[in-house]
């Protein structure tokens, strides 16, 4: 729970303080791939946060996501100073 409290708590500042971010997106339902797109944060809600991808030659498409896709890896800010766990550390083998 501390984790995803830092998550919200810093994606809140960026939001506030500059919210052009570079997002990279990989989720399966529904299918999202996003490599290192630029975007900007254009809300910060309880428990999801929106962004607007701006793609050269497209229209902006707006995106939602939550703070535990964060937590997760499925969704990667680059200006936010967070790494998600490796998947299978600690597993005993």
């Amino acid at each position: 729970m501390e984790q995803l409290n830092y998550i919200k708590s810093e994606i809140e500042r960026l939001y506030k303080t500059n919210p052009d971010i570079h997002i990279s997106v990989n989720r399966m339902r529904p299918r999202i791939l996003v490599e290192a797109s630029p975007a900007k944060i254009v809300g910060v809600y309880k428990n999801i946060f929106q962004i607007e991808e701006s793609v050269s030659g497209r229209l902006p498409a707006k995106h939602t996501f939550q703070y535990g896709e964060v937590l997760i890896g499925q969704v990667a800010i680059k200006e936010l100073d967070y790494v998600p766990p490796l998947r299978g550390a600690g597993k005993k083998q």
